[in-house]
């Protein structure tokens, strides 16, 4: 079912009241034929039946002994093989056209399978435009990253025959290839098998954790898939192993995968990618034979949208399993912009990611913009407004972070949302980040190109945020409306009333250029809607509620803008929507500290691995609790020489009340020093009147007259869910795919009555 709001925008969504059967289904969303008691069950092992990709889906049938299989009237039993199950048959069913198929079984099973083009999109919507391909410039594995000269037609520099040539459509194409490297004996780096028939003299080998003893080479395939250009990387012996299929895989491949993803987000817009973000050939997985698997458009620094990253994931699975077969269990790992990456798509996406480990951890890539911002007000407050009204240290009590450096480097990451080339501001400050491969006479200009694409967070993932009819721009959900700047440092003796007056009277807002304005901000509430459906606002309700998390640092609150308190707000949310953040383990260290990626992998894969094993009766979360192994403990790497990791509970302070805590104080930010949550996932706070007595100093009859006159509309009232707050929708789409269950607008009218009685 479909709905229409005021602007036009259709949403198809998955209603509030079945989140807690989609949060525990497997990625492969079972799809029974018939009533579980029937003789013949079908269902679906590479995705979701109604969302296929590519012409072809992996489908298990139980019936009994000669049953018949047809495809849209054609019989196609001859693809079926035993199963793994007795009285199974498995096989990959190909054909499909683009749309409704009927999948028949004799004995009365039928499932209809619905298939999209392996260009997209499925679920994420209209697709942003423009968009830039950029096959020329992508580099193949085993050969030197492209230069950073560009040539004529603003691609870079590649040495010729390594890149994957010119796109054979608009919608930057190419054919898949597969492609061969190997590591050398007592090397460091892959180089190319050139000639597949043979396996080189100076070939080494490696023992997969499976036990298997294979050389080391490595099949990579790299082809397109939503656009984007997909790649993935598996241990296989071309002179031995047979061609991969769902029923023969190779030797090296342990059966566990894993989905990586680059970082970044600024200059995250318009184009498909010359990198992945992250290499492909990861030899420390790979030669424990870990299959692993990306998209450009998981790499943010490509494309800042989460929700388009998600279904590239989900499209990137489908496709691996269809090449060769199903995973005992998959996990997601990043930095930066991966770490959000990996937390928003398992939250959207429920079953397709099993366990995740990520470092430099945000909860997602819009709280790092509207954080941005807030400190950016602050910025212009201090150095413009009112540049002698407080001194150093009151400015930076007032910011909430640790120091001078550390506000202003987050505040200059409000760039992420000004589209607004060349504004002067304050040292740091780079506003519209361009990718060179997009057209300066394309991009948004207010005077010379009011029409042309903005380079923004909201803007290059419209589909989800909307878009202003009369503008034509993304509507936006920064909102400081009641937001009491400066509150901590009032109550702790830091300002005075007459500095929090003054400041709350002039700190202002952004209209939708980023210019600065003396009003406040009002988010597009149909846009707060939409950013908590699909989790641009990590919800934690959706995958990550079942799924267990290493969060493995590293640590720093001095510059930068990766500090420590947005690992603790990821973790809030959890605990939010869950009633625990028992799942997500956090070990902390500073960037000197070389916290082993290696370890976490291991762990998280023991403990996903015994969560798989576990038949007993139990929910999720309590197979999550039982079967978590020691190591999985919360805890930090001290600064000695050889670090030695504190076994402790990580809290969040700056004072020395804990081991961990005198070692790494955690440092706030301006919402959080304004009173705001941890959580920090209020994007607009409901409000209430001005009451003295919430206030540690005492204010005069004048001043808190002038406080009513700043705060008309009331103050924040941080003890409610914020306006229209509510937990990812799993199941959201977004077109063209139909959302699973009821529509968005009874969900979204559930969730805005709940939180206004929150």
């Amino acid at each position: 079912m479909s709905f229409t709001n005021l602007r036009g925008r259709k949403f198809l969504f998955l209603a509030t009241a079945s989140l807690a059967g989609l949060a525990a289904a497997s990625f492969a969303f079972s799809a029974n034929a018939q009533s579980p008691d029937s003789a013949v069950q079908i269902r679906t092992l590479s995705g979701a039946p109604d969302r296929v990709s590519g012409g072809n889906a992996l489908v298990e049938i139980t019936a009994p002994a000669g049953a018949k299989v047809s495809l849209n009237g054609g019989d196609i039993s001859s693809v079926f093989h035993p199963g793994a199950k007795p009285g199974t048959m498995m096989g990959l069913v190909e054909g499909l056209k683009v749309g409704k198929n009927e999948l028949k079984v004799t004995g009365g099973g039928a499932l209809e399978l619905t298939d999209y083009s392996i260009k997209g999109p499925i679920v994420s919507g209209p697709q942003v435009k423009p968009f830039y391909c950029e096959t020329t410039s992508f580099v193949l594995p085993g050969y030197p990253p492209a230069k950073g000269t560009r040539g004529a037609d603003k691609t870079l520099v590649v040495q010729p025959g390594t890149s994957l040539g010119k796109p054979i459509d608009a919608d930057c194409s190419v054919k898949t290839r597969i492609d061969y490297v190997y590591m050398p004996k007592g090397g460091k780096d892959f180089k190319p098998l050139t000639n597949p028939k043979a396996i080189p003299a100076d070939v080494s080998t490696t023992t997969t954790s499976a036990g298997a003893n294979v050389p080391f080479i490595v099949r990579v395939e790299t082809g397109t898939m939503n656009r984007g250009i997909y790649q993935n990387a598996i241990l296989f012996n071309p002179v031995s192993d047979v061609a991969p299929t769902p029923f023969a895989q190779p030797k090296g491949w342990n059966h566990r995968l894993i989905s990586i993803h680059g970082a970044g987000c600024p200059g995250g817009w318009y184009t498909q990618g010359t990198r992945e973000g992250v290499d492909v050939l990861q030899p420390q997985y790979l030669s424990k034979g870990y299959a692993l698997f990306i998209n450009t458009l998981d790499n943010p620094s490509n494309s800042c949208n989460t929700f388009a990253a998600g279904e590239s994931a989900m499209m990137g699975k489908e496709h691996f399993i269809k090449t060769f077969g199903v995973p005992d269990f998959t996990m997601s790992t990043g930095g930066s912009g991966g770490a959000y990456t990996s937390l928003d798509v398992a939250d959207a996406f429920p079953g397709l990611i099993d366990g995740i480990f990520i470092n430099l951890v945000f909860p997602d890539a819009q709280i790092i913009g509207l954080t941005g911002l807030d400190g950016h007000l602050l910025t212009h407050y201090f150095e413009v407004t009112n540049p002698k009204g407080f001194t150093e240290a009151q400015q930076v009590a007032v910011s909430g972070y640790k120091g001078k450096q550390a506000w202003y480097d987050a505040a200059n990451q409000g760039q992420r949302t000004d589209p607004v080339p060349n504004r002067p501001d304050v040292a740091g400050y780079k506003s519209a980040v361009w990718n060179d491969i997009v057209p300066p006479e394309v991009r948004y200009d207010p005077v010379k190109n009011p029409k042309g694409a903005r380079p923004t967070i909201w803007d290059v993932s419209k589909a989800t945020y909307g878009t202003d009819p009369k503008t034509g721009f993304a509507l936006r959900t920064y909102d400081n409306t009641g937001v009491q700047y400066g509150l901590q440092a009032l109550n702790d003796g830091t300002i005075t009333k007459a500095q929090f007056i003054d400041l709350n009277s002039k700190i202002g807002g952004y209209d939708r250029d980023d210019n600065y304005v003396p009003a406040r901000t009002s988010a597009d509430i149909s846009a707060l809607k939409s950013s908590y459906a699909v989790g641009a606002t990590m919800g934690g309700n959706g995958g990550l509620a079942t799924i267990p998390i290493i969060d493995f640092g590293s640590y720093n609150d001095t510059s930068g803008y990766h500090y420590q308190w947005y690992h603790f707000a990821a973790r809030a949310r959890l605990a939010k929507a869950n009633g625990n953040a028992d799942n997500y383990v956090m070990w902390r260290g500073d960037n000197k500290t070389d916290i082993p990626v290696t370890k976490a992998a291991d762990v998280m894969a023991q403990w996903v691995a015994a969560i798989k094993a576990d038949k007993r009766p139990g929910t999720a979360q309590e197979k999550m609790a039982r079967d978590r192994p020691a190591a999985a403990t919360d805890g930090c790497f001290d600064t000695s020489a050889t670090p030695k990791f504190i076994a402790e509970k990580q809290t969040f302070s700056h004072a020395p009340d804990s081991k961990c805590n005198t070692l790494f104080p955690s440092y706030a930010s301006t919402r959080l020093a304004a009173g705001g949550p941890l959580a920090d996932n209020t994007l607009k706070c409901q409000t209430k009147p001005l009451d003295a007595a919430d206030y540690k100093v005492k204010f005069t009859p004048d001043e808190m007259a002038q406080l009513r006159h700043v705060f008309s509309q009331g103050v924040c009232d941080w003890s409610k869910n914020g306006v229209a707050f509510h937990g990812v929708v799993p199941g959201t789409s977004l077109g063209p795919a139909p959302g699973r269950g009821g529509s968005m607008d009874n969900a979204r009218a559930d969730a805005t009555a709940k939180s206004s009685k929150s």
